[in-house]
């Protein structure tokens, strides 16, 4: 099945106003960029985003929270974005902050037709407890708090129930991709890629490198086609950004290098 399409814009195409979303990428790392573009451009709004981060400023999601196409975030870390936290306060914007790991195993298990599962995280905060804040009032008072959460006891341990996450659509970006959607990611692209694609309902993947069927060698494929509905080609040409740079001025790596030597 060719599930191939010609321009990032005609897959998704059918994704209006209200959609949900599950969208990969790890910090600036894997996100669909391309993808991100074409929904900006077309001008959907009142979005609900589930993604591990919502981008910086001017990149990934970030380019829709700018223009305040996102109602609702689903996210475990988003201290990059200025205005996030602006929106976020202001009561524009509505979040739900989820531990890490459980929101990528709540993407995996609504992927695999997993309702809810226990897991120890969050347990004794506001995570199971309830009263985290949601929404803000414009006056800065609490308008929507996190609801209490089942928790057992099994095996004397106590956990809480986690409800799996399932979206509209998935937005991801792979490394390499055949037409019947096999994908392959590159490194830390790796991280919340393939859960998103599995928590999508139709998954369209941006692919750097389009590749027929057998091509790939099934050892090597990170996230089989059954998960995926659409791919686009976008190219190996495309703008790639580097979060923070932690690499030191090569004048001062030289110096030390030398220093070294001596």
């Amino acid at each position: 099945m060719d599930k191939t399409y010609d321009s990032p814009q005609a897959a998704v195409d059918d994704i209006g106003d209200g959609a949900s979303l599950a969208v990969g990428g790890f910090g600036l790392c894997g996100n669909p960029m391309e993808l991100i573009s074409a929904l900006h451009a077309k001008g959907v709004t009142g979005l609900s985003v589930v993604s591990n981060n919502c981008g910086v400023d001017d990149w990934g999601l970030g380019i829709l929270l700018a223009d305040k196409r996102i109602a609702k975030m689903t996210s475990s870390y988003v201290g990059e974005n200025k205005e996030f936290a602006r929106q976020f306060l202001s009561g524009e914007l509505e979040v739900e902050l989820t531990p890490q790991g459980t929101l990528a195993e709540k993407l995996r298990a609504g992927g695999c037709g997993i309702a809810a599962f226990f897991t120890p995280a969050g347990v004794g905060t506001q995570v199971a407890e309830g009263g985290l804040p949601q929404k803000y009032n414009t006056d800065g008072s609490v308008a929507k708090a996190s609801e209490p959460k089942e928790t057992r006891e099994i095996n004397g341990t106590t956990y809480v129930l986690e409800e799996s996450i399932t979206t509209d659509f998935g937005l991801v970006h792979a490394l390499k991709g055949d037409t019947h959607g096999n994908l392959v990611f590159d490194r830390s692209a790796r991280n919340f890629n393939p859960l998103a694609a599995m928590a999508g309902r139709v998954t369209i993947a941006q692919v750097e490198e389009l590749v027929q069927p057998g091509e790939l060698d099934p050892d090597e494929i990170h996230l089989p086609g059954v998960y995926v509905q659409r791919v686009v080609a976008v190219g190996k040409d495309i703008e790639k950004r580097i979060e923070k740079r932690t690499v030191q001025p090569r004048e001062a790596y030289e110096a030390q290098r030398e220093k070294m030597e001596a």
